[in-house]
């Protein structure tokens, strides 16, 4: 369940918003009603923020690399149907 404090009571139970976002999920805070931050653990952070690889990463890192595999198109348009 996703835990939500008002701005205020964030800023009364800091400590208490920190312990929860380091040792469990990820803390929202709002702002007249509307969620405005979240308050996450640094290891969330850094996942968050290492981003993806790129497509050439993605395909060096295949367990297909060094294999055989066939890339030509078929140049075959299929079957003619008339309606």
């Amino acid at each position: 369940m996703k835990a939500i404090w008002a701005l205020q009571d964030a800023k009364n139970r800091f400590r208490e918003v920190v312990e929860q976002a380091i040792h469990h999920d990820p803390q929202f805070v709002t702002r007249r009603g509307k969620e405005a931050m979240v308050v996450l653990s640094v290891q969330d952070f850094q996942q968050l923020s290492a981003g993806q690889d790129s497509l050439v990463t993605f395909f060096r890192q295949s367990p297909f690399v060094g294999e055989d595999i066939d890339l030509t198109r078929d140049t075959d348009r299929g079957r003619e149907i008339g309606l």
